[in-house]
């Protein structure tokens, strides 16, 4: 019964034999359409050429005429175990990028080297790829043995040259193969003229080659590709990377923190129940409550998470003619989620000749280099020695991507050094002795909708009441907590996120926090709901466009018409309204008064006497 299918992807220099050898394997295979290999004679005989069995793949015409294979192109064949995606990886210094891209998705390689000219630096480096990579299973196939007249002390140096430089990276070849790839030696049946070689033909080793195994056993790793609604539902999709859920579990979701129990698990094309899913398949998951989950966000089992790091280590190789160098900032892409990243150190920059390294400040095109990574946001990630889903992954510039990386080590210093001390004073007792709850009160809505003014309102209200309450507002807090944010997306998300944390301290100390924020994005208040937990309220100041415009109480919709403000929220910038709010306050029909006395009567309901007395109540009935 044949096996599962296998990645291999063929590295090696430029003419040292990938494409010949490819040629080969499909045709020794009877694995080549009818009439093809008619074509390859026509094509050489025309281009002057003998019998050229790298034409079989090359697929482009652009690839002909240079001469050389520049993209990375996927052939498919059998054996009789298993089908088999050969991905031919280009050996031309110019198209290393193609390489990475071939090899990251690759089982296993088949590292081509010339008999004669041996492991030239591009074949070190091509093996490094690899181990930087993670493809572990590693074949050496010696090219052009019969340039060499299969001489078997020629084959021993080659062999011994390369296995030296692999197991110094820790990799040991399944097997070096001695062959012609031209002639067909011991590419599926075996050469007379290696009858000292007692090792596996191509094809055997090939079929002696196992799959990535995503194993089920490993800790649960489910990256959310996204979040759909096809009706009142909201299934979260994605792949599972490692391990296994069932119906029933109880998920956390990283970096958020939020938990909740798994519904149901949708499955596509399949008509029947379905109550488990594990490693390798594609699922979607309803859970028993609404949480913020989104693209990017990792589902585990909470006993075992992925690690939640600000700064990680690295190992790197940079692609592209402009150096990586510390201080710039990059996307960092790990499974489904993306984040902004700044170099902050180059450890090393490794040679990959003689693997030695030395202190840099820059990484230049093809260099190989440990680096720290510092961002803003939490990073949920595992070394990639441990699970390499989730730490490996790509560094963007803009759209392009300009270098891979393995995750090494994960060190947030900070963290490391910081031990949380608990409080005497608990929440219940701070609510007791004032009268009321902690909360946050968080009113969103435009520019002129009257969140400011009900803001202040409120604050003095309850303090004349003798409440413990403080305004956090959008513009004070720029002028102190928060000024060195720009207004760009991540500035603008950080500023939400920081006034979100300095609320929920305020709501520790048992005081009735107001922030008052346009905060425009769902996702930011969703953030900041997380952080706040069931003490956040959020409270929709409702004012429809042009009543705001026409308030305009700071000048700013007449400088945003001119042209004097850019993305300014409601005219350059959209808002998204909140689904489901605790509180809706119309002020296009509401007077300040009305606006004022329907937003204390929620408070009161919620954090006010009332509700500690019901609280303590519940807690005496239980």
């Amino acid at each position: 019964m044949p096996h599962s299918q296998l990645r291999i992807v063929i590295v090696g220099h430029v003419d040292h034999g990938k494409s010949t050898l490819i040629g080969r394997l499909l045709n020794d295979t009877g694995s080549l359409p009818d009439g093809k290999v008619e074509q390859v004679r026509e094509m050489s005989r025309k281009r002057g050429m003998p019998f050229e069995w790298a034409f079989v793949m090359d697929a482009l015409q652009a690839e002909r005429d240079q001469g050389i294979t520049i993209d990375t192109t996927q052939i498919h064949f059998k054996t009789k175990q298993r089908p088999y995606v050969i991905i031919d990886a280009p050996g031309h210094t110019e198209f290393l990028k193609n390489m990475v891209t071939g090899a990251s998705q690759a089982d296993a390689a088949l590292l081509v080297i010339d008999a004669d000219e041996g492991a030239l630096e591009q074949s070190r480096r091509h093996a490094f790829l690899l181990h930087l990579l993670g493809v572990r299973q590693v074949a050496v196939v010696v090219n052009k043995m019969d340039k060499v007249e299969f001489s078997s002390r020629r084959y021993e140096v080659v062999a011994q040259e390369i296995k030296d430089y692999l197991a110094e990276l820790g990799l040991q070849p399944k097997a070096v193969i001695p062959v012609s790839a031209r002639n067909g030696d011991n590419i599926v049946s075996r050469s007379e003229q290696s009858d000292w070689y007692l090792g596996p033909t191509v094809i055997e080793q090939l079929d002696a080659f196992r799959p990535q195994q995503t194993s089920p056993d490993q800790p649960l790793r489910l990256p959310l590709q996204d979040v759909y609604k096809p009706d009142d539902r909201r299934i979260l999709a994605g792949r599972i990377e490692s391990g296994r859920l069932r119906v029933g579990d109880t998920l956390h979701f990283s970096p958020t923190g939020a938990s909740a129990k798994v519904v149901s698990i949708e499955a596509w094309n399949h008509p029947e129940t379905v109550l488990s899913a594990q490693a390798g398949q594609s699922i979607g998951i309803t859970l028993d409550k609404r949480i913020f989950a989104e693209r990017g966000h990792i589902a585990h089992h909470q006993a075992d998470a992925p690690t939640l790091a600000h700064r990680l280590s690295v190992r790197l190789f940079w692609l592209v003619s402009d150096p990586l160098v510390v201080g710039k900032t990059y996307t960092l892409k790990i499974a489904t989620a993306e984040h902004r990243v700044t170099v902050e150190q180059v450890t090393a920059v490794i040679d990959v000749e003689d693997l030695s390294s030395t202190p840099g400040k820059a990484v230049r095109r093809n260099e190989v280099a440990e680096v720290v990574l510092r961002s803003r946001s939490p990073i949920a990630l595992d070394l990639a020695s441990d699970l390499p889903r989730t730490g490996r992954g790509a560094l963007i510039d803009g759209n392009d991507v300009v270098g891979g990386c393995l995750v090494v080590e994960i060190e947030d210093a900070a963290a490391a050094n910081i031990t949380e001390v608990s409080h005497t004073v608990s929440l219940e007792e701070r609510a007791q002795a004032n009268g009321h709850k902690g909360g946050i009160v968080w009113l969103t809505g435009l520019s002129g909708a009257g969140k400011s003014t009900l803001a202040m309102a409120l604050e003095r209200a309850l303090f004349d009441r003798g409440w413990q309450t403080f305004v956090l507002d959008g513009d004070n807090v720029r002028n102190g907590l928060n000024a060195g944010l720009g207004f760009s997306s991540d500035d603008r998300a950080e500023n939400i996120r920081r006034v979100a944390e300095t609320a929920k301290l305020f709501a520790d100390a048992g005081m009735v926090v107001i922030a008052s924020l346009i905060s425009p994005l769902k996702s930011d208040r969703a953030r900041a709901r997380v952080i706040g937990g069931e003490r956040f309220h959020e409270v929709y100041v409702a004012a429809d466009l042009a009543t705001c415009e026409e308030r305009d109480p700071k000048g700013l919709y007449k400088k945003a018409r001119a042209g004097e403000i850019a993305e300014f929220t409601g005219i350059s910038a959209p808002y998204e309204a909140p689904d489901q709010p605790e509180l809706v306050i119309d002020t296009d029909t509401l007077s300040r008064s009305e606006a004022l006395a329907q937003l204390l009567d929620y408070v009161d309901e919620t954090l006010g006497k009332n509700s500690l007395k019901s609280e303590k109540e519940l807690t005496y009935v239980i």
